[in-house]
């Protein structure tokens, strides 16, 4: 029997309904469910309650309901024991899902009879200094607080390169390159390949280009001058970084691993999102 966790989006009823079905169906069959416990208390699942850090702990499925947040989330909690996700769109679009609602117990059973493939997405090993180090599957964001546009001295593989002036900088992996990066008139790289992006924020300067790096490249940002900076991964706040305080970005030992059932054509995916049209 497989042990399965659920991550729920908490403020969308689809989530909970279908959540609870999925639970009921898994039990029925003597797999293991587990959830976060405040997830867990709110869908009267208790008996399947953990703490955060002992979800993934020999855990075979993680299944993440709700939209691309949600999905990252999941991946954060478990990528670094290599538990592959599911993701059901409970959202709108949905990039990285892989199903939707009302197709999820024939995606288990799918899954459960190995008629699935997983596919790797590169991440980031984000260090602030020597107190803190966590994942992002979509990107790190250096950017101002509201005290005003940052200094932020930027380093590759050890040798300064530039100083930006500028409201933040966005270290982006291939997946996180059509999210905020993208906002910030950064390129689209297709999630198959490896690489950093570097996107800044509205600068302050005549270069103000992305650059697109390689995966082992060593990329560090140290603020500079009396304005502190904010320090986010997909999307939440980590910490706070002062003058002389620094963050590196590398690529991550482990990679996301995201159960698919067919070809992901990321293609059509871009497509669908911006409304291109056939012709």
């Amino acid at each position: 029997m497989a042990s399965v966790g659920l991550v729920v989006h908490r403020e969308r009823s689809e989530a909970a309904r279908v959540a609870k079905e999925a639970a009921a169906w898994l039990t029925q069959r003597g797999h293991e469910i587990r959830l976060v416990r405040d997830e867990a208390d709110e869908l009267d699942l208790s008996d399947c309650a953990c703490d955060p850090e002992k979800l993934a702990s020999d855990l075979d499925l993680a299944v993440s309901l709700g939209g691309d947040g949600t999905m990252l989330r999941t991946v954060d909690l478990v990528a670094r024991k290599g538990v592959p996700v599911l993701g059901v769109n409970v959202g709108q679009l949905g990039y990285l899902s892989e199903v939707e609602p009302s197709e999820l117990i024939a995606a288990l059973d799918r899954v459960f009879n190995g008629e699935h493939h997983i596919e790797e997405r590169m991440m980031l090993d984000v260090r602030v200094g020597d107190r803190l180090q966590t994942l992002a599957l979509n990107e790190a964001v250096i950017e101002k607080t509201p005290a005003g546009p940052v200094r932020l001295l930027l380093s590759l593989d050890g040798e300064f390169f530039t100083t930006y002036a500028a409201d933040g900088i966005i270290v982006a992996t291939p997946t996180g390159s059509t999210a905020y990066s993208f906002s910030a008139r950064g390129p689209i790289v297709d999630p198959a390949h490896r690489a950093m992006v570097i996107t800044p924020v509205s600068p302050h300067m005549l270069f103000d280009r992305s650059m697109v790096l390689a995966p082992e490249a060593s990329v560090r940002l140290e603020v500079q001058g009396h304005r502190p900076a904010t320090v986010l991964t997909d999307g939440r706040r980590l910490t706070e970084v002062s003058d002389g305080e620094s963050v590196e970005c590398t690529a991550a030992s482990v990679p996301a691993r995201l159960v698919r059932f067919g070809s992901n054509n990321f293609h059509r995916i871009l497509k669908a999102k911006f409304g291109l049209s056939d012709r």
